[in-house]
């Protein structure tokens, strides 16, 4: 209930190819722990160890779900059971090293699409991609010193020094994003100001304020795969880079990791992504640190600055 589709998708197909060829002949009286464990060793043969966990989750909750309706099932015999190992280990993080960076940046800028935006966007404010995928044009802001309030740019104009994005929604079940502390405020780049005053100016005016920055067909949320297909063909592959090794997520990872070495503290980078703690920060998107002090926007100018 209220979960996001894309997750009753992923669900559904787990349990229809991973349970119910293997399992679907006992009854959930009859299933035993040793009947679970033999199952999700088998599925260790072909699964890596994030799809296992994510299919015995399917399980566990599936017989949740019937020792509530009846009486006669007492326990559920898959919390007994440890996740083994998978075939392979899930697809590690990775970033763009800096000279890296600049090519991918190189190549975004000569897009003709608003891919341009969207993966300058995404490189030097590390937005989610599912984040960006909902960000609407009422939710970029500038600062006007007059009446000393940021004001949506629609009403405000782009004559301003100060420009920021309230990251507020994501594509999300509800359009929440993934954690509270994932709903920030982030100053822009001057980069990123240039090159989304220049999509506000390719577009008919006036533009309806609640419209996204990237719809798809029809005014619609864009899919994960249209981004992923226009990222590899319009930005990576003219860049030199292999394009099927790298995703939209790892320029998330890449954002992390330049803070990182230019010298911003964890906890800073941390708040700036999105993350409650440094943890996920450190293990997961951090690629090497160095300790020194600097802000967001400011840091990514230093680091890309605006050639104009």
């Amino acid at each position: 209930m209220g979960r996001d589709e894309s997750t009753v998708t992923n669900a559904r197909s787990l349990a229809e190819h991973h349970i119910t060829p293997q399992l679907g002949h006992l009854t959930v009286r009859e299933l035993t722990a040793d009947d679970c464990e033999r199952w999700l060793e088998g599925r260790a043969e072909v699964l890596a160890t994030k799809s296992l966990r994510e299919v015995r989750s399917v399980l566990k909750r599936s017989i949740d779900r019937v020792m509530r309706r009846d009486e006669r099932v007492t326990r559920n015999v898959v919390q007994l059971c440890e996740v083994p190992t998978g075939k392979r280990a899930g697809r590690p993080s990775k970033a763009l090293d800096f000279a890296h960076a600049m090519q991918v940046l190189a190549s975004a800028e000569r897009a003709q699409s608003d891919i341009r935006q969207y993966v300058i966007l995404a490189l030097l404010t590390g937005a989610r991609t599912e984040e960006l995928r909902k960000l609407t044009w009422s939710h970029v802001v500038a600062y006007d010193k007059g009446r000393g309030q940021w004001r949506p740019v629609h009403e405000a104009g782009w004559v301003h020094e100060e420009f920021a994005v309230y990251v507020w929604r994501s594509v999300r079940a509800r359009g929440d994003t993934k954690t509270k502390k994932s709903r920030r405020t982030l100053k822009l780049p001057r980069r990123c100001v240039v090159a989304l005053r220049d999509l506000w100016a390719s577009l008919p005016q006036p533009l309806d304020p609640e419209a996204l920055l990237f719809p798809g067909e029809a005014g619609a949320v864009r899919g994960a795969m249209t981004v992923l297909r226009a990222f590899r063909r319009e930005v990576m592959a003219p860049a030199g880079l292999d394009p099927d090794a790298w995703t939209p997520r790892e320029l998330r990872h890449s954002f992390v990791s330049l803070l990182s070495d230019s010298g911003m503290p964890l906890d800073k980078i941390a708040l700036l992504v999105g993350h409650s703690g440094t943890q996920v920060t450190e293990k997961v998107y951090r690629q090497q640190i160095r300790p020194v002090i600097q802000d967001g926007a400011q840091a990514m100018d230093l680091i890309f600055p605006n050639p104009n």
